[in-house]
């Protein structure tokens, strides 16, 4: 599967982590950086992996900051991204079979390498339900901006 990742400041060190283990794992990652910790913003690294998603020249998009919620808020402002903030595996499970989410955000605050992997394990296996969530996920795309 090819992946764009992303990250600020606060998520480098475990995108790099999670970057190293999923090429290690076959996938094709394209990196949007940042590429150090030095301070930056968030919304650069998120519109950089949004579009690339959202275009069709990746198939997922995960994104990390301090909590998670800064990049989805800024992912979802591009059309056609779907960026889900998600600590357990249910929500994980959840918004790819019924949102079709096709950008995880993850926190590293509250993440550790091990359970980020677990998360994205989860939302890289995990197909879209379809029927009834197909239609409501329409009319997400039909809301104004």
């Amino acid at each position: 599967m090819k992946i764009a990742i992303g990250a600020d400041h606060a998520g480098f060190s475990l995108k790099e982590k999670l970057r190293l283990k999923l090429a290690g794992d076959g996938h094709q990652i394209v990196d949007f950086g940042t590429g150090s910790e030095a301070s930056c913003d968030y919304p650069d690294f998120a519109q950089f992996v949004a579009r690339e998603v959202a275009q069709g020249r990746s198939d997922r998009g995960i994104l990390v900051c301090s909590t998670g919620i800064g990049m989805a808020m800024a992912a979802n402002k591009v059309d056609g991204v779907r960026a889900a903030p998600a600590q357990s595996d249910d929500e994980v499970r959840f918004t790819r079979q019924h949102n079709d989410a096709n950008v995880l955000t993850l926190g590293a605050r509250y993440l550790d390498q091990h359970r980020a992997l677990e998360l994205i394990e989860i939302f890289l296996n995990t197909e879209f339900d379809g029927g009834r969530h197909a239609r409501r996920v329409a009319k997400i795309a039909q809301l104004e901006k």
